[in-house]
């Protein structure tokens, strides 16, 4: 199985690259031939979302992945009817997806995706003819599988925009987590989990919240019964990661928030928590494994840089921008004052401060930047480098190393808090992007 990496980067300065791990099932395409004995390739509508349509054969298609999936993973399969009406809500939640992030404007460039492309390559460990062969072998063409990626990266960024306009951590919050992280006997363990969910909303009246409820008691009752984790979730749960066992890996305690952490203390591994309600709905948690988080001395090497910024877009070209970087560059290696040139040149937010970047930590920039920059010794001009955002000159001022331990800890504490506030309102956002489109069902009991 391949392993494959989706970037989404930020708007320049930092630079902030974000990387997110997805299952290559999700990108195989496979023949009616292969389908599994209970599929039956049938090309009908099987759903209308909005004004667009799901064809039997895109629903057969995700269900023969899935069910291949399942048996790599040594599942058991669930029942083929409850699998299908689970994945043809999955093609749904997609469609909804990618029409709202058509319409407020979201695109991929095919730079983006070359660049992505050439990461998922790499952290492969092979080359771009290698990874066209596996994926043949596999049954789907590159073009077919940047398509997909184009997907997950537009779905991507229209739920971190949505999240992140209604997520917000304070300082006290900061300062009150950490505090009570002093205070905690269990404050530096993590909890590797896997979860069950099933979803409620706001639309729903209390006897559909009580028809879910013993949803989730029939799907603990199974549990109790030795039927496995994996099999349980990819049956009964509405979470992303159903079809993944549930998994969530390892996660530090106070990203679960109470009532989860409080029954996570008092359990030993094996064990499953019964039904838990939150405002979106039951969860049942099961706890792998336990362990001490690290909290040493962090001492890193930070580096003081400029650069300057000529940008690829609809009105300058490739060539044009990499013309004009290349003009800058001779200008500055002629005497021209960097600061100077950034200021007149740069289509970068630091423009007005000369290019100036600031301290730059690891891991702050996309790879093929800081990579150019760590080859720099102070006062050196980098060649014209090549990132997602364009193409640029690096100027290193000086290095230093620094003591990061206290904001390591407070960052650390930040995106803890900003994880579990963000997992709330990313399902509280996917139902409701949900219960707002139109979707009409064209087969019988869906």
């Amino acid at each position: 199985m391949i392993r494959l990496s989706r970037f989404i980067q930020s708007e320049p300065g930092k630079f902030a690259l974000i990387g997110i791990f997805f299952s290559a099932m999700w990108a195989i395409s496979v023949s009616a031939q292969d389908f599994h004995p209970e599929i039956k390739p049938l090309d009908r509508i099987v759903a209308v979302v909005d004004e667009e349509v799901i064809t039997q054969q895109e629903l057969n298609e995700l269900l023969q992945k899935t069910v291949q999936q399942l048996q790599k993973q040594n599942t058991q399969l669930p029942n083929m009817d409850v699998l299908e009406k689970q994945l043809l809500e999955r093609l749904i939640i997609k469609r909804i997806q990618l029409q709202r992030a058509k319409e407020v404007g979201l695109t991929v460039s095919d730079n983006d995706l070359d660049q992505t492309l050439r990461r998922i390559v790499q952290d492969n460990q092979l080359t771009m003819n290698e990874f066209r062969q596996i994926l043949l072998q596999e049954g789907t063409s590159l073009n077919v599988f940047r398509e997909e990626i184009r997907d997950e990266i537009l779905m991507t960024r229209l739920k971190e925009q949505e999240i992140n306009s209604r997520v917000n951590v304070t300082e006290s919050e900061v300062d009150n987590f950490l505090e009570n992280q002093a205070n905690s006997p269990a404050a530096n363990e993590e909890y590797r989990i896997a979860h069950i969910l099933v979803h409620i909303s706001e639309q729903m009246d209390e006897a559909q919240i009580e028809a879910r409820h013993q949803q989730a008691e029939a799907a603990y009752e199974e549990l109790q019964q030795g039927v496995s984790f994996a099999q349980v979730s990819a049956e009964y749960s509405d979470a992303a990661d159903a079809l993944q066992g549930g998994e969530l890996g390892w996660r530090p305690l106070g990203q679960l928030g109470s009532p989860f952490s409080e029954l996570l203390l008092q359990m030993q591994p094996g064990e499953i928590t019964p039904v838990i309600r939150s405002p979106i709905g039951f969860h049942i948690l099961k706890l792998f494994e336990r362990r001490q988080q690290e909290n040493s001395v962090t001492i890193i090497e930070q580096t003081h840089a400029q650069h300057i910024l000529i940008k690829v877009s609809e009105i300058i070209s490739e060539e044009d921008a990499r013309q004009l970087i290349d003009q800058v560059m001779e200008r500055i290696h002629n005497g021209a004052d960097f600061m100077e040139m950034a200021k007149a040149h740069s289509e970068d937010s630091s423009a007005s401060s000369g290019g100036d970047l600031g301290w730059i930590s690891p891991g702050d920039t996309v790879p093929e930047f800081e990579q150019a920059m760590n080859t720099l010794l102070p006062g050196q001009v980098s060649q014209p480098v090549r990132t997602p955002f364009g193409w640029h000159l690096i100027k290193v001022i000086e290095r230093r190393s620094q003591d990061v331990s206290e904001q390591k800890q407070r960052e650390t504490a930040r995106k803890t808090i900003h994880a579990r506030k963000a997992d709330a309102v990313a399902q509280e956002w996917l139902q409701q992007i949900r219960d707002q489109a139109y979707v009409e069902y064209k087969v019988e009991g869906s």
